[in-house]
């Protein structure tokens, strides 16, 4: 005799409902995300490689956060050395002038509008900092606003006000690169020239007005002289600066050719086969209308099937 009972039918069919249902739940995810995982459990034994690979993803692009950081800041530093070149050209031109035509005429002038800019090279700022004050950067590293206040002044050094710390930055793992300069170091011995002619102009030689002498044009041939080694260390920090520049760029491309490397070695590790997923989706789903369709079946089993 035929035993009688639909309970075991049902919860058989229920189960592969559920299988499939939780089948096509996990094909979905993989086609939305494209991933075999959103966790790292769901990668199993690979968890520990892949946490390793973001960890140096991870530090690379702080690496890069890093560069281009400095190299923001090396574009402003190089705008303020040119600015502090073009100011001393400007200088050996007008000192240059005076000795050709034998007339200062309003060579002061032309002087105070030179060192101002050499002042605003020396106090540029680059996102609300000084660049050349060191770690100070908060505070502007000349404490005088023109020729007189610097004459004025005891020592060229005491209108400095930058502290002794360069700016370094870690760009890479073992590479630390010190891309600052400080005012002082970039602007006393242009100050000292300054200073030099302003106290001579106020002076008993002076004033370096008019028709200059033969001592003024000796004195003015002097401090053309010197300002020569000011104007070739300011170049040489400018180039300085550009070779800074293209060593980040350099290092930044590096750090991204990793960067691709790393991201190919995680993608492999991550990546759900498409077609695959796509698939398992479509099989998933028929299993399921298949479950749907046994137990909508069941449901009208009955003992009166038998009887009849």
């Amino acid at each position: 005799m035929n035993r009688i009972a639909t309970f075991g039918n049902y919860q058989s069919a229920l189960l592969d409902l559920m299988r499939a249902q939780t089948r096509a739940a996990d094909a979905q995810e993989r086609v939305s995300t494209q991933k075999i995982a959103t966790d790292l459990t769901g990668f199993g034994r690979q968890s520990e490689t892949l946490t390793a690979l973001k960890g140096a993803e991870s530090r690379i692009k702080g690496f890069m956060e890093t560069a281009h950081a400095v190299s923001a800041r090396l574009t402003t530093q190089d705008l303020a050395l040119i600015q502090i070149g073009d100011g001393v050209a400007g200088l050996r031109q007008a000192i240059g002038s005076v000795l050709a035509t034998d007339s200062a005429g309003p060579l002061m002038l032309e002087l105070e509008g030179q060192f101002q800019s050499v002042r605003g090279g020396l106090t540029m700022r680059h996102q609300g900092g000084y660049i050349f004050a060191g770690a100070a950067t908060t505070t502007s590293p000349v404490s005088v606003a023109n020729l007189a206040q610097l004459s004025a002044a005891p020592t060229v050094a005491s209108v400095f006000r930058n502290d002794t710390l360069k700016s370094a930055s870690r760009v890479a793992e073992g590479t630390t690169l010190e891309t600052g300069f400080l005012a002082n170091e970039v602007g006393a011995e242009i100050f000292e020239i300054l200073r030099d002619i302003q106290i001579y102009h106020a002076g008993p030689g002076g004033p370096l007005t008019g028709k200059v002498t033969q001592v003024q044009k000796d004195f003015l041939t002097t401090q053309l002289a010197r300002l020569e080694p000011a104007a070739t260390a300011i170049i040489d920090k400018t180039a300085k600066t550009g070779s800074l520049a293209n060593q980040v760029e350099s290092v930044n491309k590096s750090h991204q050719g990793q960067l691709n490397a790393l991201g190919e070695l995680v993608s492999d590790r991550t990546d759900a086969d498409m077609a695959a997923a796509i698939t398992d989706l479509e099989l998933s789903q028929i299993a399921i209308q298949a479950s749907a369709q046994v137990i909508s079946q069941l449901r009208q089993v009955s003992l009166l099937n038998y009887l009849n």
